[in-house]
């Protein structure tokens, strides 16, 4: 569908500039903000057939300048994070809405957009599930990451639009079950906004980037998660059910494993979020009871709910296989050996000097993080920085300290800034002497 009006010309639902200083008043923190409430060529009909989505790709590959891409997920309602909607925007093509379950390989898209820049915000939770569709960019522009290096204090995309554009993003349909079917109208209207107006925002932090001097940074950046290979599998994710670190016997936390296998399982069969098959809650309750009998198990509060209680057979069965096993089988108190330094509270007591270099480093890079408008999270990863501390390379220098840091997925805008200052607090850190016991009166 072609666009009858570019985002933010006179005419366009769209239009709308920043508040002047006399709108906005003396507190300069609360802009008036226009409410976005249509797209500028109305909503597409969802593409759901191959002519269909022929017909787009020729569109965008005629079109001009970067793309703006948005997807929507069904989380918490389904099991993963497939992708269950994808918007795009390009200027010359419009707005397209594409339903990637009746359509699952999307790459013709890709290769009609190849050296394309695509627009995004937070772009690294959209990237894996578009990567399945076979959507997969040459370069990027993530808005939200652009919000972080600039120092902005809110970066949800609603927070930036109004921010920036003076604009008012709805986003009371965020958290819905994308994978319904048919999409409401009124959905599909909040997903078509969503890529409304992203090309206009990129060109505006572009413009803020390149005054604060920090445009290579955020194109590091936005290659970095380009680039990011996909998160390797968790070891022991059971480990992760919220209350499992209450628990004290090797025993419970076997219920807990038996009751989470069970219960992925199930949830993956289903295709449904794992927390809607039986809550966290509901596994450490039966942990913690560790119930012999299904009446024993249906008994307890947390399995009170009727879609509980009718599987309670298929969980009391991983209960009693829990209870069964050998000692020899039972899970540890702790999870496997890690190789990252134990929990900072530690230090102190197991190696003083390390302590010492920590403290040094995050004040430095708090006080870097002040100075450059930048949270200190963006600056340099936390995790990085503990490593660094706890193991540092021998001779701290420079360039150890980079090459470290490069180890570490550090990218050279954050060595090239942080590398010097780190290897002279790390070298002159020092264990500040006990104090004498005060004096009596």
């Amino acid at each position: 569908m072609t666009s009858t009006a570019p985002v933010g010309e006179p005419g366009s639902p769209t239009a709308g500039a920043p508040p002047t200083d006399d709108q906005q008043g003396s507190a300069q923190t609360t802009p008036e903000v226009t409410p976005l409430t249509a797209p500028a060529d109305g909503v597409a009909r969802v593409l759901d057939s191959p002519s269909g989505l022929a017909r787009a790709v020729t569109a965008f590959a005629a079109g001009t300048g970067p793309v703006a891409v948005d997807a929507e997920r069904a989380s918490g309602y389904r099991y993963g994070q497939a992708t269950y909607l994808v918007q795009m925007r390009r200027e010359g093509a419009g707005t397209i809405l594409i339903d990637p379950v009746a359509l699952p390989d999307l790459s013709s898209l890709s290769e009609a957009l190849d050296g394309v820049e695509w627009v995004l915000h937070a772009a690294s939770q959209d990237l894996p599930g578009l990567a399945e569709q076979k959507l997969v960019p040459s370069a990027i522009f993530d808005t939200e990451l652009a919000a972080r290096i600039l120092g902005m204090e809110r970066v949800g995309l609603a927070a930036v639009v109004a921010e920036v554009l003076g604009l008012g993003l709805a986003k009371e349909h965020s958290a819905v079950d994308w994978s319904t079917r048919p999409l409401p109208e009124a959905w599909l209207l909040y997903a078509a906004l969503d890529v409304e107006v992203l090309v206009e925002l990129r060109d505006r932090m572009a413009e803020r980037l390149e005054a604060a001097g920090k445009t290579e940074w955020a194109q590091q950046e936005f290659e970095a998660v380009r680039l990011a290979a996909p998160a390797a599998p968790r070891v022991d994710p059971w480990r992760r059910v919220s209350g499992s670190h209450t628990l004290r016997q090797a025993r419970q936390l076997a219920v807990v494993r038996e009751l989470w296998t069970t219960r992925d399982e199930n949830a993956r069969k289903r295709d449904v979020a794992p927390g809607r098959v039986l809550p966290d809650r509901a596994i450490v309750a039966a942990a913690q009871a560790m119930p012999r009998t299904v009446p024993a198990l249906t008994a307890l509060p947390a399995f009170s709910g009727k879609g509980t209680q009718r599987r309670a057979v298929l969980w009391q069965s991983a209960i009693d296989r829990a209870l069964a096993l050998p000692q020899s089988e039972l899970p540890t108190l702790h999870g496997p050996r890690s190789d990252a330094p134990p929990s900072p509270r530690a230090w102190v007591d197991r190696d003083p000097l390390a302590a010492a270099r920590l403290d040094a480093a995050r004040d430095l890079v708090t006080r870097m993080g002040e100075e450059h408008h930048i949270p200190v999270e963006n600056l340099l990863q936390p995790d990085a920085l503990r490593r660094l501390c706890w193991t540092p390379p021998e001779p701290i220098t420079p360039e150890t300290v980079t090459e470290f840091l490069r180890g570490r997925g550090a990218r050279a805008w954050q060595t090239d800034l942080l590398a010097g200052p780190l290897a002279t607090a790390l070298t002159e850190a020092k264990v500040a002497p006990p104090q004498a016991p005060a004096a009596s009166a």
